[in-house]
């Protein structure tokens, strides 16, 4: 869960409360707040760190000892058109532990896909305002032994500015129960099928998938825990509805998938291939595309608060590209998780591999009419939805 919740019996009443507000009435004792951030030592108002070259790495965070992290919050100059936040890769370490449990770039952890800039409001994570300038996470990250945060420059221009705060509580002794956060990237540009990309049998009869062997994958999680939360970003070089897609979820080891979904978007608790934003503390479409169809960039994001999915040996979490895997689409993800403790990641896609597809023109559409019409015979009255 995103915060550390304790059942409380009211007495005589037999009652057990498992509430936020609740719980922040609560007296405490023997906790102390701290904080690592990074304001000018010198007492001047030069409060950040200064000129971050490519291929450099910054630390931000390193307190030894135990801790639960409860807010981090960070903003950097220059803006999306100078420097890419889809460059900057934010690691997280537990533990001592030499390999992160979270590692992503720092625009799509916080909620701004690509190399964008917008605001988005959910119940653990937020950006803006102005414009997704501020980047805040409310995620609880427990440490037992130590943590570490830094950042890697990979945007091949300079970051001058970088301003962070992160909170955090000292604890002289951490609860065994709870697990240590994860987060991890993942971006492939999927494969259209042999036959063609054929939703909604435009073009050809949609075939059967159910094993799901060739689904994007959003986790692949091994060990004890409950995943939290995703955001997801799809890029669909076509007007045609991307979102067909089924989640599929195989849950310690099972050969076929435990759990099926109806369609991505109703695995984001939304219905009838949306392109509206909205935004709801667990869901939402911060951004959407605003081009022909669904042709275009969407982000989708959903935090499983009240409903985690829980896994004893390993969880894999995937979804169709499209009905049986159909088309080709850019999609990026930044899947959320607790485990018992730190874990290593899958391998995290290379700066190449993760590298933003251009935006379809109108000068693309018209080529693409262009050939069709060729096709057709070139006829000089050929309207566009002839058979």
């Amino acid at each position: 869960m995103f915060l550390t919740f304790a059942l409380f019996t009211l007495s005589g009443s037999g009652q057990n409360l498992s509430n936020e507000m609740y719980d922040l009435s609560k007296i405490r004792s023997g906790v102390k707040n701290k904080r690592v951030s990074s304001f000018d030592r010198s007492g001047n108002n030069r409060d950040h760190l200064k000129d971050i070259k490519d291929g450099e790495k910054a630390v931000l965070f390193d307190v030894r000892g135990a801790g639960i992290i409860n807010h981090i919050w960070i903003t950097i100059a220059p803006g999306p058109a100078d420097l890419s936040r889809n460059d900057i890769i934010l690691r997280m370490y537990w533990d001592g532990k030499e390999s992160p449990s979270v590692e992503s770039p720092i625009g799509p952890f916080f909620g701004q896909g690509w190399n964008e800039q917008y605001n988005f409001s959910s119940f653990p994570l937020a950006a803006g305002p102005t414009a997704g300038t501020g980047l805040v996470s409310y995620f609880t990250m427990p440490f037992a032994e130590g943590a570490r945060i830094e950042i890697e420059n990979q945007s091949g221009k300079t970051i001058t500015s970088f301003y962070y705060y992160v909170d955090y509580l000292e604890v002289k002794q951490l609860s065994k129960d709870l697990g240590r956060f994860h987060a991890w990237y993942n971006h492939e540009l999927t494969e259209a099928l042999p036959e063609g990309e054929t939703e909604w049998g435009v073009t050809g009869k949609e075939g059967e998938n159910k094993d799901g062997k060739n689904n994007y994958v959003f986790a692949d999680i091994k060990g004890k825990g409950h995943f939290v939360g995703i955001n997801y970003y799809v890029h669909c070089p076509s007007p045609m509805w991307y979102g067909e897609g089924d989640d599929m979820w195989y849950i310690d080891g099972e050969e076929l998938p435990g759990m099926i979904g109806t369609g991505t978007e109703d695995f984001f608790n939304t219905s009838w291939c949306p392109k509206e934003p909205f935004y709801h503390p667990y869901y939402g479409y911060p951004r959407v595309n605003n081009d022909i169809g669904w042709l275009g960039r969407t982000h989708v994001y959903r935090f499983f608060v009240n409903d985690p999915v829980y896994f004893e040996k390993s969880l894999k979490a995937t979804i169709e590209h499209g009905h049986n895997n159909n088309m080709t689409l850019d999609i990026g993800t930044v899947a959320y998780w607790y485990q018992s403790e730190a874990a290593m990641l899958p391998p995290a896609p290379s700066k190449e591999l993760r590298r933003p597809k251009p935006m379809i023109r109108v000068e693309d559409i018209h080529r693409w009419r262009h050939e069709w019409r060729k096709n057709k015979g070139h006829g000089s009255k050929l309207w566009g939805n002839e058979p």
